[in-house]
């Protein structure tokens, strides 16, 4: 998001007013520019390694930006059978669909045998049940807990010893002792800790704990080390250095590969670094309210369109794009969900007026896909500009798609 003469505010080149005034609010608005950039940046770190990309649609699952990376020659990592689905929509190659999903039933892991999708499996009791029932007809990843936590937030880590995902690496003996016993073809190996991840050696370690792991399996195809790349929220704030990972990494997996005498794909599945930073969400205030201890921005929206600052405590910078020349004020941003609803306290926003526009940046992973109808309100409408041009990728919706699904039976 540039500012343009200290007037007004444009993305892709493209003025964020008029964005919002065409399309009506509130609306999330992505850069797919933006995007492509960073598909290439975090391919470039890696040099001539032997890499593959799996955009995480968790973080954005709309069908265009699926689409989007396809063209780039990503693929998808999937969480549930409906992601593989929309993944199949979109004209992703099942081949590169990576489908990873946690305390499913072995009933959806049948319906991704059906599709033929890459299948990652994280725990002992799905393992064996598979094996009874596939042996060594459909080849399986497995998920690793290597018990290292590389990012900073408990909330979003997933590699400590108390996580629901993931085997431990306590349990390799029990893993091997089911695939020798169904004789399970196990061709690839698994690891993710979290988001936020900050310190490259601290990844690496867990690194070198896959690479040991998996000098018990001979017939592996690739190693997968999930993502979780931490992303800049504020000025100041710190991101991962994808290059000094890239490059260590780099020379690290191509070693373990001599070693292990076989050329693997290194897979990674990165979301909140793909699409974080190409997101923006605008809303319009509806109230300035004064009390004795803060003043609060009411706006038309709420934590039912943006969960993650309550549910994450997560930082969204917050921008008065209607009147940037204004002077710096603090406020406390409030939406018009009847809970206790912050956006943020205490935030240096230039000057609000009711009937601003306001944009929260970093918007592009886990905020529409986490949004909901609370209080019954409607899911907004999302744009891509992508090559100058804007396009509508999803409609606002009405009252049509609250009472859908709704059966009257009084």
């Amino acid at each position: 998001m540039q500012l343009v003469n200290n007037s007004h505010y444009e993305v892709g080149g493209l003025n964020l007013t008029t964005i919002a005034e065409q399309y009506g609010m509130p609306i999330y608005v992505y850069d797919g520019n933006k995007m492509e950039a960073q598909y290439h940046k975090m391919m470039n770190a890696f040099g001539n390694t032997k890499v593959h990309i799996h955009f995480a649609c968790k973080a954005l699952n709309n069908i265009n930006i699926l689409k989007l990376f396809k063209k780039l020659g990503a693929g998808i990592d999937a969480v549930s059978i409906q992601e593989v689905w929309l993944a199949k929509q979109a004209g992703v190659d099942v081949k590169d669909i990576l489908y990873t999903p946690n305390g499913v039933s072995m009933e959806e892991i049948d319906m991704a045998v059906k599709e033929g999708v890459m299948i990652n499996i994280d725990n002992l009791s799905i393992l064996e049940q598979f094996g009874l029932k596939y042996g060594n007809t459909y080849p399986v990843c497995v998920r690793i807990n290597p018990h290292i936590m590389a990012g900073g937030n408990n909330n979003i880590s997933v590699g400590h010893i108390d996580s629901k995902f993931g085997i431990s690496i306590h349990q390799v003996p029990h893993i091997l002792r089911i695939v020798s016993h169904y004789n399970i073809q196990v061709n690839g190996l698994h690891m993710h800790t979290g988001s936020d991840i900050l310190d490259t050696d601290v990844f690496l370690r867990g690194a070198e704990i896959l690479f040991e792991t998996a000098q018990h399996f001979p017939h592996l195809e690739y190693l997968d080390f999930g993502s979780g790349f931490k992303v800049k929220y504020k000025e100041g704030d710190i991101e991962t250095d994808i290059d000094d990972l890239g490059e260590k990494l780099s020379a690290r997996f191509n070693a373990f590969c001599l070693s292990y005498g076989k050329e693997l794909t290194l897979i990674f599945e990165p979301g909140k670094f793909l699409v974080s930073e190409a997101g923006y969400f605008l809303v319009k205030v509806n109230v300035v309210k004064q009390t004795t201890s803060a003043v609060f921005v009411g706006v038309d929206s709420g934590f039912n369109h943006l969960i993650r600052p309550m549910l994450y405590s997560a930082h969204h910078d917050v921008v008065n794009i209607t009147y940037p020349q204004g002077k710096l004020r603090m406020y406390t941003v409030v939406g018009y969900i009847c809970e206790t609803d912050t956006f943020g306290w205490n935030l240096k926003i230039h000057e609000v007026n009711e009937g601003d526009i306001l944009c929260f940046k970093n918007a592009g992973a886990y905020c529409f896909t986490m949004a909901s109808n609370y209080n019954s309100r409607f899911r907004p409408a999302e744009v891509l500009i992508y090559n100058g041009k804007s396009h509508l990728i999803r409609k606002r919706e009405d009252m049509d798609d609250i009472t859908r699904n709704m059966v009257e039976v009084i």
